[in-house]
């Protein structure tokens, strides 16, 4: 079987990232840094990441095991540990985003914007994190940083592949 040129990534994949990206931009909002229009993440960067996904593929054999995340990490009530797991989250997609497996068919100025939006988000949770000392190595119940290290790492391969 022939190897496309350039690799599309199932939908799932893109679904997963958006999904991500909401609840983690919702979990933000409790930081008193952000502004009220950087509360919410916006409609048109959602839009944005809507019309990047690539049209879904046929199944690929080697990639039927799909990079799991655990909803879990996202469920606290400790707003220092949502901003925390924001942060790393932003961080992550930031570092995907903007690194050289970005699909050719995406419009380089729209994806600058996007990660100009995902960069502001991600200074404004550093104001949040520096005022409230979370930057120590501070020990949640569970490890969510070393959960979301390693979906990400999944990720980050399965891009490579």
């Amino acid at each position: 079987m022939a190897v496309p040129a350039s690799p599309q990534h199932p939908r799932g994949y893109g679904i997963l990232l958006l999904t991500l990206l909401m609840k983690a931009l919702a979990a933000a909002a409790a930081c008193n840094h952000l502004r009220p229009q950087d509360a919410t993440f916006s409609r048109d960067s959602l839009q944005l990441l809507r019309d990047m996904a690539p049209s879904p593929p046929q199944p690929c054999p080697q990639h039927n095991a799909p990079c799991s995340f655990n909803d879990t990490v996202l469920d606290t009530n400790n707003t220092q540990q949502a901003d925390k797991t924001t942060h790393d989250i932003l961080q992550h997609l930031f570092k995907i985003l903007s690194g050289p497996t970005t699909p050719a068919h995406w419009i380089d100025s729209q994806r600058q914007s996007l990660l100009n939006q995902i960069q502001r988000y991600a200074q404004h949770l550093e104001q949040c994190l520096a005022d409230s000392h979370t930057r120590s190595r501070t020990r949640w119940p569970r490890n969510p940083h070393l959960t979301i290290n390693k979906h990400f790492s999944c990720l980050h391969a399965f891009l490579h592949d």
